[in-house]
């Protein structure tokens, strides 16, 4: 399975903050699982939307620099509400500090709600790279990963290829 969970970019204030949002559908595979009488979106879906849309905000922030964003750490992590099919968890992430390049990491404080009512919330660093910092053999997957998202950010910002919506 591949998880792709921000399913649109609502705001982006490029260094500061992103809002995104994810829609839960009956369609989800992992709910056939979790649980196949009572679906709810698992929490740690819920913190990968969060991981997800931070990553999202580095990525537009420094131009698409990195090809790799990953989670380092989650703080602090706290559930609200479960959130059942049918509904859009609106997710906002905020950059704590100004972004350096100098180890990597870069800490947030994020938070999804549901209608107005806090469903998760954390504090989370994320670490991001270049495949091509351990090997420069990797220039190549880093060239066609960044490639792949620069495409996909226009879909997610509900812009056609063109320039229309």
């Amino acid at each position: 399975m591949r998880f792709n969970l921000v399913d649109r970019i609502i705001e982006v204030e490029p260094g500061r903050l992103i809002r995104t949002v994810k829609n839960l559908t009956l369609g989800e595979e992992y709910l056939a699982d979790h649980f196949p009488t009572f679906p709810v979106m698992p929490g740690v879906m819920m913190l990968q939307t969060l991981v997800e849309a931070g990553a999202w905000l580095l990525r537009i922030s420094e131009d698409f620099r990195y090809s790799i964003i990953v989670l380092r750490e989650a703080r602090g992590v706290k559930y609200g509400n479960l959130m059942e099919p049918g509904r859009s968890l609106m997710v906002t992430a905020e950059l704590q500090e100004p972004l350096n390049g100098e180890n990597g990491l870069v800490t947030f404080k994020a938070r999804g709600e549901v209608e107005g009512t806090p469903t998760v919330s954390a504090k989370l660093t994320l670490l991001r790279y270049n495949l091509r910092d351990q090997n420069p053999r990797f220039q190549a997957a880093d060239e066609r990963i960044v490639n792949h998202l620069r495409a996909l950010y226009p879909l997610l910002r509900g812009e056609l290829r063109n320039g229309a919506r």
